[in-house]
């Protein structure tokens, strides 16, 4: 295996103590994994950029470009390169589960995070960030400059989950907040009805946002690696439940598909980028989902 692709594996990530050199390797490992992957050629080195079209100025094909890549690309506009993002943090304390995996939810969505925040920066686009339980706590104010990277990195590290979460009524809160055109990044485990989490959802994009979902789970949420008589415990209300594992399996697996199903059709059928992703996974799966979203957009 490469050194640098090592750096998107959760078990690697969790033996780096600071944040901010997480997210310095994570994306290493990922740029790193993009020079040899279909991606070749739209790396965040070439993000301010487009192909050349018919009607472009011949003028402004940028030839440094075409030596490394053997096509034709021309510098885009300001206007066209810039996108404001908000990394938006649900602070439950479900988010804090996790069963046999290094990284909890919340230290898995934090290191992604930290990650798209740097590739953000170094994009030169403004970045903010907006964490949340029952109600917004925290509000960062998008900037592009460098020592917004050390400012989002610093308050991400202080986060801890706990208590009980509101998402719904605080996705509502945020996009009244809102003032221009956004790029909204939401990482939460969605552990809550979802009915008015959907209609928040749909007013964020009716907004005029543009939304990618982070649908974190922890691996054992996803495989229910257990056997005999369990007991689980809520983790906002602490009730505890006794059940047979082995009996349970097949239901619980089925509705954990069905309830990510939902919000799969739900999202595309309103232009929301749903990403599903749990603790076990590679970080580039999800920085990957971003770069196309992006990409998109331009």
């Amino acid at each position: 295996m490469p050194a640098a692709e090592k750096y998107l594996k959760p078990e690697v990530i969790r033996q780096i103590s600071r944040l901010d050199l997480r997210a310095q390797f994570i994306v290493k490992g990922f740029l790193q994994g993009l020079h040899a992957s279909p991606f070749h050629g739209f790396s965040v080195e070439f993000s301010e950029h487009r192909k050349y079209t018919v009607g472009d100025n011949p003028q402004d094909i940028d030839w440094l470009v075409y030596a490394k890549t053997d096509k034709y690309y021309v510098k885009k506009f300001e206007a066209e390169t810039n996108i404001t993002g908000y990394l938006v943090m649900d602070l439950s304390r479900s988010m804090a589960y996790t069963y046999r995996q290094e990284l909890t939810k919340f230290d898995y969505a934090i290191c992604l995070a930290a990650a798209l925040c740097y590739l953000m920066v170094h994009q030169q686009d403004p970045v903010g960030l907006i964490t949340f339980d029952e109600k917004i706590r925290d509000s960062l104010p998008p900037r592009s400059k460098r020592t917004q990277l050390g400012n989002v990195l610093s308050l991400l590290a202080n986060l801890r989950p706990q208590g009980k979460t509101e998402i719904a009524k605080s996705l509502v809160q945020i996009a009244a907040m809102l003032k221009h055109r956004s790029l909204v990044m939401l990482f939460s485990d969605l552990l809550a009805d979802p009915d008015p989490i959907i209609r928040a959802l749909h007013r964020l994009r009716h907004g005029g946002h543009d939304v990618i979902l982070f649908h974190i789970l922890d691996e054992a949420e996803v495989r229910f690696p257990f056997d005999g008589i369990v007991e689980f415990e809520e983790p906002e209300s602490q009730e505890k439940l006794q059940v047979d594992a082995s009996g349970f399996r097949a239901d619980y697996l089925a509705e954990v598909h069905s309830f990510c199903d939902r919000y799969r059709r739900e999202c595309f059928q309103s232009g929301i980028d749903y990403v599903q992703v749990d603790t076990s996974m590679q970080f580039d799966k999800a920085l990957v989902e971003y770069l196309v979203s992006r990409r998109n957009r331009l």
